[in-house]
């Protein structure tokens, strides 16, 4: 899964996207806030991935 991809989802469950710093996208939802890389057509490492899944509860 990409960057672009997970913040497509993100989106989906509620998250808006507060800010874009870089590559980085500052995701917020609530008093959460997480940041998602979003680099060109990269797929995320699975670790990465599954950490900001499991933070953000998707």
């Amino acid at each position: 899964m990409t960057g672009k991809e997970l913040v497509k989802q993100l989106q989906k469950n509620g998250w808006v996207i507060d800010r874009v710093h870089g590559s980085h996208h500052i995701m917020k939802k609530g008093d959460k806030t997480e940041t998602v890389p979003v680099h060109s057509n990269k797929e995320l490492p699975k670790g990465l991935l599954n950490s900001i899944k499991k933070r953000t509860g998707i």
